[in-house]
């Protein structure tokens, strides 16, 4: 089993705009110091955030409890001018897993509802036995000498969110989420996906959109280990030490 934190920070459209609209410099630089600074914060616990918008974030939480969450969400009201509020959820994959973050946060109010302020809804938590976390790293393939070192860096930038765009579409069909983390480099939490499938998908957008991927799988019980595991798999490939497109590695 999976677990998913939804992180919401509350109110946030109206409290950029009130009582002017702020800066947006600074408004960006909020938004990416709050990523960094609850990264650091899950990651004490093992866990693995990534943005989305900014303004809501997803993390894999396997291994922190209620109190965790807490603390975390007490630690950002002392030290900045917005809250943040979180759902939890667990599911054998990580697109039900956030769906069920998703529902148990929405079921308390909106985003931009100013009653809603510092919320932790749970609707479920993994057990240590079950906690269960596979993650793929996602690499394109040569793009440094074929595209980065030759066109210029926004044309690489929408072919690498074309990859993105499509391995998403087809990711999510199988339960499996998949994050940006720079460069040319993907995560997906990807519980239930068998290294078979998710050869099969990466052969696909070869064939469909000409790029070339691969990955490395990492298996563990806690995201940090999975990813770590993952980027260690991802190497043997690059280092040559397999043939294979698709390394897998546990701990």
């Amino acid at each position: 089993m999976i677990q998913m934190t939804l992180i919401q920070i509350d109110n946030y459209g109206p409290w950029t705009v009130t009582p002017n609209p702020r800066n947006e410099s600074d408004l960006q630089i909020l938004q990416a110091e709050l990523f960094a600074d609850v990264q650091r914060q899950f990651a004490m616990k093992k866990g693995l955030v990534f943005f989305m918008r900014f303004d809501n974030m997803l993390a894999i939480s396997n291994g922190l409890n209620k109190e965790d969450h807490l603390r975390i969400q007490r630690s950002i009201r002392n030290r900045y001018p917005i809250t943040i509020s979180m759902g939890i959820g667990t599911a054998k994959t990580p697109y039900e897993a956030q769906k069920l973050a998703t529902r148990a946060l929405q079921t308390k109010g909106g985003a931009q509802s100013e009653e809603r302020k510092e919320i932790l809804a749970i609707d479920s938590l993994v057990k240590p036995e079950d906690s269960f976390v596979q993650i793929a790293h996602i690499d394109i393939n040569g793009v440094t000498e074929s595209l980065t070192d030759i066109i210029p860096a926004f044309d690489t930038s929408f072919l690498v969110n074309r990859a993105q765009h499509y391995l998403m579409t087809k990711l999510i069909e199988k339960g499996a989420l998949l994050f940006f983390i720079g460069g040319d480099n993907f995560m997906s939490p990807c519980n239930e996906l068998s290294p078979k499938k998710l050869l099969q998908l990466l052969e696909e957008i070869d064939d469909e959109i000409d790029i070339a991927l691969k990955a490395g799988v990492g298996r563990s019980d806690n995201a940090e280990d999975a990813a770590y595991m993952a980027d260690l798999g991802l190497e043997e490939i690059r280092e040559g030490n397999t043939d294979e497109l698709i390394h897998v590695l546990e701990k």
